[in-house]
């Protein structure tokens, strides 16, 4: 159990997939402006990550390595995560048309999303269990919401203020505090 525990906290905080691994950068720079689509984007994502972890796991075990086939995981994984994601774009579109709006092309975009491809292949590598995979998915999931509620905060905060210069306004700024919010998650490095 404090194994589990161990990397749940580890993949949230320390081994963060958008601050430590620069993965998902796309829907953290472009959903990151009102709190709402990011935790929306959140949301869309863990559910995303979690669904296509858990059917790779089995795809990978039950299918690919039971008939020899594990050369085709990296398209078998890509498949997985495109219809995932296709089927979140159609359940916000129908039970929640606000957030389906304010998400935009974003939502489509999950798909290329590295972070989704990334995780699923990083459980098959590191060789992990049913349960490791599941507890790894969640939390990279919980860590990229967080991340990305926290920096939809800061730049909501940001883009109020009237003394930023010119120079540094929109993604100038937003990169500089997706640097120092790095360098604070990496301060973490030590906890576990």
């Amino acid at each position: 159990m404090g194994e589990l525990l161990t990397l749940f906290l580890s993949t949230v905080l320390i081994n963060n997939i958008i601050l430590s691994q620069f993965l998902g950068m796309c829907p953290f720079m472009g959903v990151s402006k009102n709190r709402s689509s990011a935790l929306g984007m959140g949301f869309a994502v863990l559910f995303v990550i979690v669904g296509s972890s858990i059917i790779t796991y089995f795809l990978y075990h039950g299918v690919l390595v039971t008939f020899g086939l594990e050369y085709l995981q990296l398209i078998t994984f890509i498949l997985v995560i495109a219809c995932f994601v296709q089927f979140t774009e159609l359940f916000l579109k129908k039970f929640s048309p606000s957030l389906y709006k304010s998400l935009g092309i974003f939502l489509p975009l999950i798909t290329t999303n590295c972070a989704v491809l990334a995780v699923a292949l990083e459980n098959i590598t590191k060789k992990y269990t049913i349960v490791e995979t599941l507890v790894n998915s969640v939390g990279v999931s919980v860590g990229f919401m967080l991340v990305l509620y926290i920096f939809s905060t800061i730049r909501e905060r940001l883009d109020m203020n009237t003394k930023t210069p010119k120079a540094f306004l929109g993604n100038p700024l937003a990169l500089i505090t997706a640097g120092l919010m790095a360098l604070a998650f990496g301060g973490l490095a030590g906890l576990i």
